[in-house]
């Protein structure tokens, strides 16, 4: 959940910048970063073993494309990689 709220304060921090790219970037990374913690608490509801397994990977999954777009924000210039670094680390 906080991770996601952290996610959701980023958003507003890029389409503040009334930048078209930034609001793209910000919504992609928003809908991986919040699919996240979803996926997790659908996970502990799993009807089988299987369906926590796969709610699982599909939050690994995730992670891995906000890292993706984290890492474009910070390259196409919209937030410098320093500021980045610590929301990047906790989604490693």
């Amino acid at each position: 959940m906080e991770y996601a709220v952290r996610a959701v304060k980023l958003f507003r921090h890029l389409r503040s910048k009334k930048d078209d790219v930034a609001t793209v970037l910000g919504k992609q990374y928003l809908r991986s970063a919040t699919s996240i913690g979803a996926n997790l608490v659908e996970a502990r509801s799993g009807e089988s073993r299987a369906d926590f397994d796969h709610k699982c990977a599909i939050s690994q999954k995730e992670t891995r494309e906000c890292l993706y777009w984290l890492q474009l924000i910070s390259r196409v210039d919209l937030v410098p990689a320093d500021q980045l670094a610590p929301l990047a680390r906790e989604t490693e």
